[in-house]
């Protein structure tokens, strides 16, 4: 694809005025996402022929994508005065619902169903719609219709889902969660939403089975791994929360959330000085801590004032300590002396007598010299 690009280039390089050229590569930018080189040639082109629909219908594409609803809408709008195709429609309804704007969006793409009533896709869309108004009864039709023309519509499947569970009606929605999972063994957030009603429920086995399927297709859910440790500590089993939470910091080590939750079960624990540092790291990383800022903040000013004084009485007790022996190990060094010097002296009393025995040696031997001359 890039050779082609390249080609394309090539021949507007030698012949600017090559339209079909130009339309070509902006249709091959558009395909392989270089969306403002795409955007570009669109204009020039739209310049050129301001009444081709299909251009401002591209154009619409390369503004949608680069997150410029505005202009898309005005794109799009152009497009439909002059060709009402309904993939114009179709994109339309689209940006309106990247705009928010929902009532918009369902007149755009109900026009859609009205030309082509087997579109599975303007179906659902119409049920996003309608399920951000929530107006539920009417998003459940529409996502039921779009089943009904594309069963393998994982996303009909899952939003029913978060229907049926804001409802209340828990058996529906699980069943919804699990066709889901039929289709796409990996979908995490199924696992994790029938975890949940499960806990909601009180099994907490199921839960723990669910949410650890859940963290096994997506490590980076931090929300199972929080329901998770929540419900081993409920039961007890602080052994196991641990390991989740740390699991958990293994795959987000800078997530506020866990860093926050493994501080609680440094509390229950006892160990205040890990309690406090796991606070401070949770407020370090706060972007992405769900709790009030502010709870946080003074939660963590509590410990940290009570450590402070902590630390100090302990620093102030290692001084004494340090003073009491070090006047221990004088007195000591005293003592030793003393003995030392009450060893001198009685050496000094014995030394007479010692040399007394050394002059009758010296005595007997002069004598003796004596004798010989």
């Amino acid at each position: 694809m890039g050779e082609e690009i390249e080609e394309l280039q090539a021949i507007l390089k030698e012949d600017p005025y090559n339209f079909q050229a130009r339309r070509t590569l902006s249709i091959v930018l558009l395909d392989n996402g270089f969306n403002k080189e795409a955007k570009q040639n669109l204009l020039y082109l739209v310049r050129t022929f301001p009444d081709n629909a299909e251009l401002l219908y591209n154009l619409g594409i390369a503004y949608e994508k680069l997150g410029e609803f505005e202009k898309a809408e005005r794109a799009y709008l152009r497009a439909i005065v002059i060709s009402p195709e309904t993939d114009f429609y179709y994109n339309l309804g689209l940006t309106y619902i990247e705009m928010k704007d929902w009532g918009k969006a369902i007149v755009a793409l109900k026009h859609v169903i009205e030309v082509e009533p087997d579109d599975s896709n303007a179906f659902f869309n119409l049920g996003l719609c309608f399920f951000n108004k929530e107006e539920y009864d009417v998003a459940i039709e529409y996502f039921t219709k779009t089943i009904e023309l594309n069963p393998l519509d994982v996303f009909a499947y899952f939003y029913l889902g978060n229907i049926f569970k804001s409802m209340g009606q828990n058996e529906l929605a699980i069943s919804s969660y699990q066709k889901v999972i039929e289709i796409v063994p990996d979908y995490s957030w199924a696992y994790y939403n029938i975890g949940s009603i499960m806990y909601e429920e009180g099994n907490t086995e199921a839960a723990l089975q669910y949410l650890k399927d859940t963290v096994k297709y997506n490590p980076h859910d931090t929300q199972a791994y929080m329901l998770m440790v929540q419900i081993y500590t409920t039961q007890m089993r602080s052994m196991e929360a641990m390991e989740t939470i740390l699991e958990g910091l293994e795959h987000n080590s800078k997530n506020g959330d866990l860093l926050y939750t493994r501080s609680q079960l440094y509390k229950l624990n006892g160990d205040n000085e890990s309690y406090e540092r796991d606070l401070g790291s949770a407020l370090t990383n706060f972007h992405s801590l769900t709790l009030p800022l502010a709870a946080v903040k003074e939660e963590y000013t509590k410990i940290h004032k009570t450590m402070t004084e902590i630390r100090e009485k302990e620093q102030a007790e290692r001084l004494e300590q340090e003073r009491a022996m070090a006047e221990q190990e004088e007195q000591e060094k005293q003592e030793e002396q003393e003995d030392l010097n009450q060893e001198a002296d009685e050496d000094d009393n014995n030394q007479p007598f010692e040399d007394n025995i050394y002059e009758d040696e010296d005595e007997e031997a002069y004598e003796e010299e004596e004798e010989d001359s």
